[in-house]
């Protein structure tokens, strides 16, 4: 390859990065307030899906992408209701009823959204930050959509309330012991139902990305696991937001790995290269998980713990 040639992948890389990352980002952010409440969804792959399909139809019939947005987020947080309320229940347990609702919400959208696999919807529109450079390749890389930044200070945000704030100190508290919780006077149920709420409210909107932007189109194959490689992704940054940022980013830029070797006509390996988010998903768990380290950092009342 010449030096062209490189330098064209690795803009196309940085690029791929930022806008595959932005579902991995708010799935992940999700999942984390609803694992430092602790309480483990493992069906955001559904919520995700659920989301794109909500967000292609209102933006649709409304005309306004935004509206489409909200909808993905309405239709998240009913699918964190409906995780919470059940997870409280005794005897419930909530990775078996995690994957009940992922196999729901992936059912439920497919069927309410073949309606929609035609039809072309408004889409959000991105931050041309490139402007100033006069290569195609940077200023393609340097479309940033809004989503993303909202992504990226939802992270330090999340931090910042995690350490700082009564209601994140109580949520964490909530997450590492619920003895201690009740002691406190917190109200634990509510408390973990409602951050499984605004997890899934985040998935939904991470879904709202992939048909509103990127890839830009509703059919059923759009999310290709996203959200269960998410979930994997909260472990890796081991239940830290800031964490989160840096973790989607690389598995972002691995899934952009494939389009920016065709980009400069690289074509031999296309879909071994396409395979490579799902590769580093295994290699990371791989290399991360062990007896002593696996789980540090996570709050104690996971099922991981039990």
């Amino acid at each position: 390859m010449t030096i062209d040639a490189i330098t064209a992948v690795l803009l196309a890389m940085l690029g791929g990065a930022i806008r595959v990352s932005t579902p991995f980002l708010f799935v992940s952010l999700g999942e984390t307030i609803t694992e430092k409440a602790g309480r483990i969804n493992l069906g955001l792959e559904g919520t995700l899906v659920m989301g794109a399909m909500s967000a292609y139809a209102a933006s649709l019939h409304s005309g306004s992408p935004w509206l489409g947005v909200l909808a993905a987020a309405g239709a998240g947080a009913v699918f964190g209701l409906l995780h919470g309320l059940l997870a409280s229940l005794r005897r419930v347990n909530d990775i078996a009823l995690g994957i009940a609702l992922m196999l729901l919400g992936t059912g439920l959208a497919f069927y309410w959204g073949k309606a929609y696999i035609q039809p072309q919807a408004p889409t959000l529109s991105a931050f041309h930050l490139g402007a100033w450079s006069d290569s195609p390749a940077l200023r393609s890389a340097l479309d940033i959509n809004p989503l993303f930044i909202a992504g990226l200070l939802l992270a330090f945000a999340l931090h910042w309330a995690f350490a700082n704030t009564r209601i994140g100190l109580t949520l964490r508290l909530v997450g590492d012991s619920e003895a201690a919780a009740r002691a406190a006077g917190a109200a634990v149920i509510p408390i973990r139902v409602a951050a499984t709420v605004i997890g899934g409210a985040l998935a939904g909107v991470g879904g709202a990305f992939l048909s509103l932007f990127y890839p830009g189109s509703w059919n059923e194959g759009l999310s290709n696991g996203q959200g269960i490689m998410a979930v994997a992704l909260v472990i890796f940054a081991r239940w830290q937001p800031r964490r989160c940022v840096l973790a989607a980013l690389m598995f972002g830029a691995a899934g952009a790995i494939g389009p920016a070797l065709q980009s400069v006509g690289i074509s031999s390996g296309y879909y071994l290269f396409n395979a490579a988010p799902y590769a580093l998903t295994l290699l990371l768990m791989a290399l991360t998980c062990s007896r002593d380290t696996s789980l540090k950092g996570a709050p104690g009342e996971l099922s991981l713990n039990r």
